[in-house]
């Protein structure tokens, strides 16, 4: 097909952290990287969890050859479930990451029969449609991430996933740079880059330079030792475990995602645990404090985490006393920092002694690249062409600029994308191309259908920031006259049903009634639209403000 262009389509990711997504289309046959979700803002209520809106890919879905996953952080496969609900196809990835996306889609098992998981090694090869595809291992916070290069009829992409080129990393699989050069050597047509850290300078530091301060922690405590990290970082969990032996503590896992992860990771052998060690989460407490080592989930003070319950002395297994040690072996997550402080606050009213933030050495350290390591990558590829991926616009903005920087003789410019935004590459150039439909999905897992429309987190804001007032009114069937006085309750609107706005407000009703003929009473649609539009009008003239109001009319 000489006269087909090759597109690249982000369906979410770019622009804000989390639901990781992006198509790639060459002719009739497109392939997608990544499908990711994001934890909702505060103004979404009742939202558990925002995915990527996949109508282009469900209008398409006769064209989609595959999934390929980089890595198995919620914010690349936390949607792989609803994705697969619309357009079931195969899905790529290492075992590790399958297994991690298996788990989610186990909890969708009454809509998901029929998925089909494909594993590829790290440095291993697949084919479907016109593109080769190869898994090129990476360092990063979680075990077996990895970029993908995919060779098309135009060249070579390559998608970098999360990562930062870390040179000592705890089990001692290097980042491939070799694979890397080799394909800037053979020439990559595009690189998309994680920006993640664009903002810091310099490297970021390797995952062995969180051992020093948490083997002085480890000596130092006196008492019981509770750590809170990410469930996903199994090398800090290593780290955690290997401590623990050294200084003779037992270990217990606090939190659902924790004992779910270890057990995966330990399963596949990328966590060693040595006999004995583990500790029954029921006998946390009667256990030698000084002998103790928790690990927790929860790093991000979620309110029904295990770490939260624990602040608050409400999680069964574990109570914290006065001389205890929490250590939050994690970063703040932007928007996270009130739940957080509040978490540290609850802990430290128990009379614990609370470890965190930036220090030297660190409790914790990124899993991300830093400035120089995005200028190596670009530096070894020498793309023709370059997207930066993951974050917020400026970063973005940021990252192109240092693409740009670096260029070199083949160097054809940078694309600053949004979702929805698409680039077009053909014999010509590339260029912007058209946009394609994109947006967000809310999800409420306690729903009915899961998807919580627009419409329905509308009413929640209106009903949180103004109440409601519901009417009540009871009329006689046989006659249509009103029974008694009108009736008014509220809610989150004003702080009694007994002032004189409400008793006014049940004469503004009564009124309404009385003036309304009786056809128009034996129609209740008319008579609950009339009483919502004459007490809206009342409301917002006495209070300035717009309650929800539904009327109910009773059948007596």
């Amino acid at each position: 097909m000489p006269d087909s262009k090759l597109q690249v389509i982000p369906l979410g990711g770019l622009g804000d952290f989390g639901m990781n997504s992006m198509a790639i289309r060459y002719g009739d046959d497109i392939i997608v990287i990544d499908a990711g979700m994001m934890f909702p803002e505060a103004e979404l209520l009742g939202v558990d969890i925002v995915t990527p809106d996949f109508t282009f890919l469900e209008d398409n879905r006769e064209h989609v050859r595959a999934l390929v996953l980089t890595h198995g952080h919620e914010d690349h496969i936390g949607a792989v479930p609803f994705l697969l609900s619309r357009v079931n196809v195969p899905v790529y990835g290492t075992p590790f990451t399958l297994a991690l996306a298996e788990r989610r889609l186990d909890e969708h098992s009454k809509k998901l029969k029929d998925y089909k998981l494909i594993e590829v090694q790290p440095g291993g090869k697949f084919e479907t449609g016109p593109f080769k595809v190869e898994f090129i291992h990476v360092t990063h916070s979680i075990v077996s991430a990895c970029a993908i290069a995919i060779t098309t009829p135009l060249g070579v992409i390559i998608h970098t996933g999360d990562f930062k080129v870390d040179g000592s990393p705890t089990d001692n699989l290097p980042f491939d740079l070799h694979a890397f050069a080799e394909y800037g050597k053979r020439g990559v047509l595009l690189l998309m880059s994680d920006s993640t850290n664009i903002d810091r300078p310099g490297y970021t530091e390797s995952e062995r330079a969180v051992q020093p301060r948490l083997e002085q922690i480890f000596r130092t405590t006196e008492r019981r030792l509770i750590i809170s990290c990410f469930s996903s970082s199994i090398h800090r969990l290593q780290t955690i475990l290997d401590l623990a032996k050294e200084n003779g503590r037992k270990v217990a896992f606090l939190g659902r995602s924790l004992n779910d992860v270890t057990e995966i990771a330990h399963d596949l052998g990328f966590l060693r645990i040595p006999d004995s060690l583990l500790l029954r989460p029921q006998d946390i407490m009667g256990h030698q404090a000084s002998k103790t080592c928790v690990v927790v989930s929860g790093t991000q003070g979620e309110p029904m985490s295990a770490m939260s319950r624990v602040a608050v002395d409400s999680h069964k297994n574990l109570s914290l006393e006065p001389g205890d040690t929490v250590v939050l072996s994690a970063r703040m997550i932007p928007g996270n920092e009130k739940p957080i402080y509040r978490m540290i606050n609850h802990c430290a009213r128990r009379g614990a002694e609370i470890i965190h933030g930036s220090m030297n050495p660190p409790v914790h350290v990124s899993g991300h690249a830093s400035a120089e390591e995005l200028k190596l990558i670009i530096n070894l590829v020498k793309p023709k062409y370059f997207v930066p991926l993951h974050g917020e616009y400026r970063q973005l903005k940021k990252h192109a600029a240092l693409a740009e920087s670096l260029r070199h003789d083949r160097f054809g410019g940078s694309f600053v994308l949004e979702t929805g935004e698409s680039l077009e590459i053909d014999e010509q150039g590339a260029r912007k191309g058209a946009k394609v439909p994109v947006g967000r999905v809310c999800i409420d897992s306690g729903s009915v259908d899961e998807v919580v429309e627009d419409i329905i987190i509308r009413d929640r804001r209106h009903l949180s920031e103004d109440g409601f007032v519901l009417p009540i009114v009871a009329i006689d069937k046989q006659t249509g006259m009103i029974e008694g006085q009108p009736e008014i309750v509220t809610r989150g609107f004003i702080s009694t049903d007994e002032s004189p706005l409400i008793k006014e407000a049940e004469l503004i009703v009564a009124r309404t009634l009385e003036s309304s003929n009786a056809e128009e009473r034996s129609d209740w649609g008319v008579m609950q639209e009339k009483i919502r539009v004459d007490l809206k009008r009342f409301l917002t003239k006495q209070t300035s403000r717009r309650p929800l109001i539904v009327p109910v009319i009773l059948e007596v």
